[in-house]
């Protein structure tokens, strides 16, 4: 079947098998390797992209669900080449990294959870990212790159 998607602003259109999942589109049909498959399963969040602006997890949803709606991934995320999305800045300027595995993911994940709440607590940092797992950094780190993130975010407007 065909699909198309506008990813990060792109329309990608691809004949897949109906059983084809986002993240599989994403990473095999679009050459867009950020969104990583983790778990196969939806518990560790590494494959989080944003859909229609929500954020999910793609190796739950099939693209054909997908299709004709507009998905951002990490490779999207920035405002250009040449600058980084405020949470993009504060996982590298807060350590909020270690291997890197769930770090596109986590970043998605954290820059949707900022959108519905911009100015968070520590507690609804770690509630809000509860279904994204990290088995490098403790989260500390993490959590403390989420709420810089939204100072900065506030700051700007």
């Amino acid at each position: 079947m065909r699909v198309s998607i506008t990813i990060n602003g792109v329309e990608q259109s691809h004949d897949v098998e109906p059983r084809t999942l986002l993240v599989q589109f994403l990473r095999e049909a679009c050459g867009l390797t950020g969104t990583k498959v983790g778990c196969d399963t939806s518990s560790c969040g590494a494959c989080t992209v944003l859909f229609d602006g929500e954020s999910v997890k793609s190796c739950t949803m099939f693209a054909a669900q997908a299709d004709g709606g507009a998905v951002t991934t990490i490779e999207g995320l920035a405002p250009s080449t040449d600058e980084m999305h405020a949470v993009q800045t504060a996982f590298h300027e807060h350590h909020g990294l270690q291997c890197g595995f769930c770090t596109a993911g986590m970043v998605m994940a954290a820059a949707s959870f900022l959108e519905e709440n911009p100015d968070p607590t520590e507690q609804e940092v770690r509630l809000g990212l509860e279904g994204n797992l990290c088995r490098c950094t403790g989260y500390h780190n993490i959590v403390q790159s989420v709420l810089a993130a939204a100072k900065t975010l506030q700051d700007a407007k």
